[in-house]
């Protein structure tokens, strides 16, 4: 009974000893297997680096920012590259809304022209599109119905003149006697009322356009003229016409529109989430598709109090002077509206950032021929710099001219390996190789493409990824005119564009409305 009690002990024992070595075993084998399949699978085993640097060199790391990289030059290099320096300033941000908007006349100068008088026109003497001055004749009506005025006014006038006379020959009756004095009265009161008729008569035919000289010149035994004039209210351009010779008209019918167009409306959809960013007073600036080079200056004059229950938005008016009339009726046009914020922000000159996938960097001056590569964290555009959000003091200096040659020359010495400037988006798309592509990523915003200017070098594959992140904007869809490209933005979803630049030059994208608009700076 011990003996059989003393193996039966035994064997738990045995059993937990074979379980310890299995593990054991197999946690060595794993320690040693681990660095070749790290090795196999690109991953880079642990080394002394510290945390900081490790996310420094991380490609895509969350919040970690490269070291910087100092670039020597020669004398004849900084010369060739036409370095400028600008300062890091903090002044507030100057945000910018683009709206887009159409082109509606001045309603205080849109005018309907109608006749005065019924009849029939005889004359028509301008076309649709002409232009007009205040006071030119534009039709003429012939009226039975003036030529009825004129009639009465001369029967009432020539009744008065009778009238005139027997007053006149009462009153010297009323002085020897040979009348009452009733009967003067009775004559003043009839001589009174006839004056009054002739009065009304006059007014009538001036109501029925006749000038105060015509009238004057109406008597009896001169002919009567049936015909009127249609004058041109104000100067502007005739828009539309509906007169034509033959045609019988009432007061009430329109004969032309004309409209002033040296100074028009642009009239914009305001969101209703942005009502509180926007102010009557605050300054716009006014571009069309029509004429790229052409940037009108205005400021809202006007906000809609009512909201569309279908849009959720507010009318907004910017009135904008047109003296060479290039603006017109109907067209589409672009509304950027610049806000300023209370709170100061640090900002730099657009062009002294350089974009490197999804990084960006500013290059300080360290000495007369030595640059400083530094990464920046950007925030929102404000006129013609950008919002740094980390990597910079204000006071520092940055090169703001000659950027691009420090990152070639940066690109060129291999200062910086590429891999530390990877993203996601240099992966995505075909497998092949990367080590010669040039790669940018572009957002699009509520407030349009982010970045709006990309750079690249010539004879280079370049890779742009676009990302939507917002429904609220036109740019569903990305257009490259000149490279033939048109392709589909949805949203959150990550659209790579490959393409090669041939030469240096400019290579205009835009979304499918050609309302936001980007370029491709080749260098």
């Amino acid at each position: 009974m011990n003996s059989e009690s003393r193996v039966q002990l035994r064997w738990p024992v045995a059993i937990a000893a074979a379980v310890a070595l299995v593990a054991g075993g197999a946690l060595a084998t794993y320690v040693l297997v681990r660095p070749g399949l790290q090795s196999a699978s690109g991953t880079q085993p642990p080394t002394s680096t510290s945390s900081s640097q490790r996310s420094a060199v991380t490609p895509g790391g969350a919040g970690g920012m490269l070291p910087d990289v100092t670039i020597t030059l020669s004398e004849e290099a900084v010369k060739r590259a036409g370095i400028v320096v600008a300062a890091v300033e903090s002044r507030p941000m100057v945000t910018t809304q683009r709206l887009p908007a159409v082109v509606e006349p001045n309603a205080y100068k849109h005018v309907t022209v109608t006749p005065l008088v019924s009849g029939r026109i005889t004359r028509v003497l301008v076309d649709l599109g002409a232009r007009v001055r205040e006071g030119q004749t534009m039709a003429t009506v012939f009226s039975p119905e003036l030529a009825e005025a004129q009639t009465k006014f001369i029967a009432a006038s020539a009744e008065l003149e009778a009238h005139e006379r027997e007053l006149a020959r009462t009153e010297k009756l009323v002085q020897i006697g040979s009348a009452s004095r009733q009967e003067l009265e009775r004559i003043h009161a009839e001589h009174t009322a006839q004056r009054t008729t002739v009065d009304s008569a006059r007014s009538r035919l001036e109501l029925l356009g006749m000038s105060k000289a015509a009238v004057d010149g109406l008597a009896a035994g001169k002919p009567i003229s049936a015909n009127t004039d249609v004058p041109a209210p104000i100067a502007g351009v005739v828009t539309e016409r509906v007169a034509n010779t033959g045609l019988n008209v009432e007061p009430s019918a329109k004969l032309f529109t004309v409209v002033d167009l040296s100074t028009v409306w642009i009239v914009a959809n305001l969101y209703e989430r942005d009502f509180s960013r926007v102010r009557v007073g605050d300054r716009a600036t006014v571009v069309s598709s029509a004429y790229p080079g052409l940037k009108l200056q205005g400021s809202v004059s006007y906000i809609d109090p009512q909201v569309s229950p279908e849009t959720r938005t507010a009318k907004l008016r910017i009135e904008v002077s047109n003296p060479r009339q290039e603006l017109r009726l109907g067209m589409l046009a672009e509304v950027h509206l610049e806000a300023a914020d209370s709170a100061a922000a640090m900002l730099v000159p657009k062009k002294a950032v350089q974009n490197v996938a999804d990084r960006s960097f500013v290059y300080l001056p360290k000495a007369p021929t030595e640059f400083v590569e530094r990464e920046v964290r950007l925030g929102a555009a404000s006129g013609d710099g950008i919002q740094v959000l980390s990597g910079l003091q204000p006071g520092d200096a940055v090169v703001a001219g000659g950027s691009f040659f420090l990152r070639a020359e940066r690109e060129r010495l291999g200062l910086r390996p590429r891999s530390a400037t990877a993203t996601a988006a240099d992966t995505s798309g075909p497998s092949a190789p990367t080590s010669n592509v040039q790669t940018a990523k572009v957002l699009v915003t509520e407030q349009g493409f982010e970045p709006a200017n990309v750079n690249l070098r010539a004879g280079v594959a370049a890779r742009l990824t676009f990302v939507r992140t917002t429904d609220k904007t036109c740019a569903t869809e990305v257009v490259f005119p000149s490279l033939n490209i048109k392709r589909a933005l949805p949203l959150n979803d990550a659209v790579v564009i490959e393409f090669v630049p041939a030469k240096t030059g400019d290579v205009a994208f835009a979304c499918g409305m050609n309302m936001l608009k980007g370029v491709v700076v080749v260098q």
